[in-house]
């Protein structure tokens, strides 16, 4: 995907969690907002360089929406909702093996009891239910880690995957999207949220596919690049 001409700005603080305030080169500061829930650590430092998207749209509070930021390991996306496109660009393209057969893509289709799917495949073998989770939260030994905040939402999905796999020719894949170019691997993290790594476990225990893909990012555009190794814990210390 591209990014429609983005502009540089400098990190001030992100407060409230949907919003940020950045100083402009001018030297003028402007409220953006922020579009990612999570604790954004190591991606939310004061002085860091930022990209801002612009909306033309008349009713919107605050014009500029923070989407990339330059980290000590590399730059990251934060704009979490831009894995799901990403992700859906990479299968249109038939760039994730084992999924060539399913043609049809739709996105946000409810299933479940009150859940909606980022991505719905078919075609002639069934269907695949494609949960993908924006990772950010990058280690010093490049592991990305998910959830970086407790995540009630995030074990809900694991609990509606798990009984989807269960289903009659369906597949349901939970895809881990790094979105920091210093991530090379991804676990859980279950220090943060061992709520959520045993539920992550019943859930993989129970058929759900796990993948991660790293994507490659900068101000001009960001590309689903490479399968990296995932497991469910990092080694002790990272």
């Amino acid at each position: 995907m591209q990014f429609e001409a983005v502009h540089e700005a400098t990190l001030l603080r992100r407060y409230k969690r949907f919003l940020a305030d950045v100083e402009l080169p001018g030297g003028e500061v402007i409220t953006v907002h922020c579009p990612n829930t999570g604790a954004m650590t190591g991606c939310a430092e004061p002085g860091s360089r930022v990209w801002l998207s612009v909306s033309a749209s008349k009713t919107r509070k605050y014009a500029h929406t923070w989407e990339l930021v330059e980290t000590a390991a590399g730059m990251a996306c934060i704009h979490a909702a831009r894995a799901n496109k990403v992700v859906r660009e990479a299968f249109v393209r038939g760039l994730i093996p084992g999924f060539e057969r399913y043609r049809d893509i739709q996105t946000e289709v409810k299933y479940g009891q009150s859940s909606r799917i980022d991505l719905l495949l078919q075609g002639e073998e069934g269907r695949v239910l494609v949960e993908v989770k924006s990772v950010t939260l990058c280690t010093m030994q490049g592991y990305g880690l998910f959830p970086d905040a407790v995540s009630e939402r995030g074990r809900k999905h694991l609990v509606e995957l798990q009984a989807a796999a269960k289903e009659h020719d369906t597949r349901a894949v939970m895809l881990f999207c790094a979105l920091h170019n210093g991530i090379e691997r991804v676990s859980c993290a279950g220090q943060i949220d061992p709520r959520y790594r045993i539920a992550f476990q019943e859930a993989q225990a129970g058929g759900v596919e796990v993948l991660a893909w790293r994507a490659q990012i900068s101000p001009q555009d960001m590309t689903l690049v490479a399968a990296v190794p995932f497991t469910v814990d990092p080694p002790k210390g990272d």
